[in-house]
């Protein structure tokens, strides 16, 4: 599959993307009330994308796709840790996004996961990084994406870890130019409030990658129905990377 380009076309509306795929192929694009006339067919996957979603929308997605209620208030807030849970006939994720704006501030936003036996739908939320270009690369691999669901999960949280490097080669940069100073003049009140606005960076960049290791591990290592065990090895990959 080829490696998706990142993007930054801030949406404009809270349902991005409602498709049904089959032998890996997109099928038909749906209405989200339309949901329940599809969840029943054999082989095939939903593929739902939303962004920052009103309580009415997130309250229809829980009815069509018969989600726990508890899954779903966790998804309306955007201020969670890195997890996986099981959650009735779903389980649900949340992955942090990393990003650095024009101005050289790092910018935190999250993406939740739910992930079951004939769908997966994405919660966005703070983010300005689209996640099309990663649909277009699964749809551009179709005897990929017929692994199903899961394999659009491994998609996008390994889309979401690679966005982590340049931030991080950012921060390489910046602790470069620091020590540069510190070296070839005298430190002063600017140079010492740059080491502390990078340590805190570091450590907010640490506490969003950091909690990925037990969630990859879990995907590789656990028995989840709704992750099929030829899947698992890919995400032996993003463990890697995080």
């Amino acid at each position: 599959m080829t490696q998706p380009k990142l993007t930054e076309v801030p949406p404009t509306k809270q349902i991005l993307n409602c498709i049904t795929y089959s032998d890996g192929c997109r099928r038909a694009n749906i209405e989200l009330d339309q949901v329940h006339e599809f969840l029943g067919e054999e082989d095939q996957f939903l593929w739902v994308a939303l962004y920052e979603p009103s309580e009415e929308v997130l309250e229809k997605v829980r009815e069509e796709f018969n989600l726990h209620k508890l899954a779903i208030e966790d998804a309306r807030k955007a201020h969670q840790r890195p997890k996986i849970e099981i959650y009735g006939n779903s389980i649900f994720i949340v992955v942090r996004t990393v990003e650095m704006n024009a101005n050289r501030q790092l910018e935190f936003g999250e993406t939740h996961f739910f992930v079951g036996d004939t769908f997966i739908i994405t919660v966005r939320h703070h983010s300005h990084i689209s996640y099309d270009s990663v649909r277009a690369a699964c749809e551009s691999a179709p005897h990929l994406l017929k692994k199903g669901q899961s394999f659009a999960l491994y998609a996008l949280m390994d889309f979401i870890v690679d966005q982590y490097f340049p931030v991080v080669s950012e921060l390489e940069v910046e602790l470069e130019n620091i020590e540069d100073k510190i070296f070839k003049g005298r430190p002063n009140r600017e140079t010492t409030e740059q080491i502390y606005q990078l340590k805190r960076d570091l450590l907010e960049v640490r506490r969003a990658v950091s909690p990925l290791i037990d969630v990859c591990n879990r995907l590789m290592r656990f028995e989840y129905k709704f992750i099929s065990e030829d899947t698992k090895p890919y995400f032996r990959d993003v463990y890697d990377h995080v």
